[in-house]
């Protein structure tokens, strides 16, 4: 590939990351500094992604209405608990500040056959999240394994209600697959609704966004992909793009998402 096409990708790719700390060490001082990674001299991610815990002192950080928006993550990252706690944790980080929320399915009593289970958690969610707040839905791909339950998953939480359709916690063994994103893009084309995709976990190099980002525009077009519609879920990219746009050697990517 031609450098000025691989720096093209690094750019769009930049616009369109959600710069995610959810290890499970993370601290005030980790989301300070991520808080400031976000904003590079090439231009803003898209978002943050945290810990419910730390909402309110990034949002005391980066300000109301700042360009990066706060996703946090909510039902993570085992996606086994009640509905009336995840809409507990839902309004309590609105009210701390996020702009975005990414709920796990209850994806293992999906894979025994409940899928009213994923309906009845989707919406009483999405009902929780008043406009502006986005809500991306995480359908664990990796556990799901089989295409025909991952396109069942995509499909309920579209109809459901779902902003984004994200592939997983980036937790599990298996995390964002291209064989997975192509199965949940073209659910989101046969919808036609104006629904997002988010792969997360193992998307750590320019060349790996560029991979997902040529599979969106071969199923839904070129110029579909922008931050309303494509996230990508990762700890690691931005390494990458820096390196790739500031033209310097890319620095170790950490080991986890």
């Amino acid at each position: 590939m031609h450098e000025d096409d691989t720096k093209a990708i690094a750019r769009q790719a930049l616009s369109l990351l959600d710069l995610t700390d959810l290890n499970d060490d993370s601290n005030a001082a980790a989301i300070e500094k991520l808080c400031a990674q976000a904003q590079t001299p090439f231009g803003n991610t898209a978002a943050i992604c945290i810990w419910p815990r730390f909402v309110a002192q990034a949002r005391g950080i980066l300000g109301k209405g700042h360009a990066v928006k706060i996703a946090t993550v909510v039902n993570f990252p085992a996606g086994d608990l009640a509905v009336a706690e995840v809409i507990a944790e839902t309004k309590q980080a609105i009210a701390d500040g996020a702009d975005e929320i990414d709920l796990v399915i209850p994806y293992r009593d999906f894979i025994i056959g409940d899928e009213a289970a994923v309906v009845e958690m989707v919406e009483a969610v999405k009902a929780a999240c008043a406009p502006p707040i986005v809500l991306k839905t995480i359908l664990e791909t990796g556990a799901l394994k089989d295409p025909a339950l991952i396109r069942e998953a995509s499909d309920l939480a579209i109809a459901a209600g779902a902003d984004f359709i994200k592939t997983s916690t980036g937790k599990f063994a298996v995390n964002a697959t291209l064989q997975a994103a192509e199965i949940m893009l073209n659910a989101i084309k046969a919808s036609g609704k104006p629904v997002g995709f988010k792969p997360a976990g193992g998307v750590r190099i320019v060349a790996d966004a560029g991979d997902y980002l040529a599979l969106a525009a071969a199923i839904l077009g070129e110029g579909w992909a922008t931050p309303k519609t494509f996230r990508f879920g990762a700890s690691g990219l931005l390494g990458d793009i820096l390196a790739t746009l500031g033209g310097q050697p890319a620095p170790a990517a950490p080991a986890s998402y």
